[in-house]
C-alpha cells in the first residue's frame, strides 16, 4: 500500500503557521511546538497564549557540541519556514516511526492547537512530517523504508497518536 502524500496540508498549515508568527493578535489562543530535525541538527519553535498572556522558546541545537542555544522567532520560523516549502512530504501514522526515520531526510514533529478570534471552536493536529524534494523522492524513500506500515496511507489521519484537523 502506498503512503498518502501531504504536499497541499502542509502547504495549508505553512500559510497558517506563518499567520501566527506574524500576527498573532488573530488568534484566541493558540498551542504550537514544531520540532524540525535536519541536517543532524535540531530547531524547536515553541509558542502558546492562554488567557491573554504569551509564552514562547526558540531554541535549536547543532551536531557539533549538542548544546541547545537559544535561537531568534525570525532564526527558528525561517528554519521551519525552508522546510514546509519543501516539494513534497510523508506522513508517520504513529506506529514503528523510529524505523521509519531516516537522518538523511529533514522531519518535523508538528503540535498545532489554535482557536481564532470570532471562531466557536478549537482546532488541533499531531502529526510527523518527513520533507522531500518531490514526489518520486517520497515514494522511493517510503518504498525502501523498513516501517513501511509506519506511514500513513489513507486521508484524513485519524489515529490514537497522530491525526490531522480535528
Amino acid at each position: 500500500m502506498m503512503a498518502a502524500l501531504y504536499a497541499d496540508y502542509v502547504a495549508d498549515l505553512r500559510t497558517l503557521f506563518c499567520e501566527l508568527d506574524r500576527h498573532p493578535d488573530l488568534f484566541q489562543t493558540f498551542d504550537v511546538r514544531l520540532e524540525l530535525a535536519a541536517a543532524g541538527g535540531l530547531v524547536v519553535y515553541e509558542t502558546r497564549r492562554r488567557k491573554g498572556q504569551t509564552d514562547s522558546l526558540y531554541y535549536g541545537r547543532a551536531t557539533a557540541d549538542g548544546d541547545n542555544r537559544q535561537l531568534s522567532q525570525a532564526a527558528a520560523f525561517a528554519a521551519l519556514d525552508r522546510f514546509f516549502a519543501l516539494g513534497q512530504f510523508a506522513a508517520l501514522s504513529g506506529g514503528g516511526a523510529e524505523r521509519a526515520l531516516d537522518a538523511r531526510y529533514p522531519h518535523c514533529a508538528v503540535n498545532f492547537s489554535y482557536r481564532k478570534k470570532g471562531q466557536p471552536s478549537a482546532r488541533s493536529m499531531l502529526m510527523v512530517f518527513i520533507g522531500f524534494n518531490d514526489e518520486a523522492d517520497a515514494q522511493q524513500y517510503v518504498a525502501a523504508a523498513e516501517g513501511g506500515s509506519a506511514f500513513v496511507t489513507e486521508r484524513p489521519c485519524r489515529g490514537a497518536k497522530a491525526y490531522e484537523w480535528k
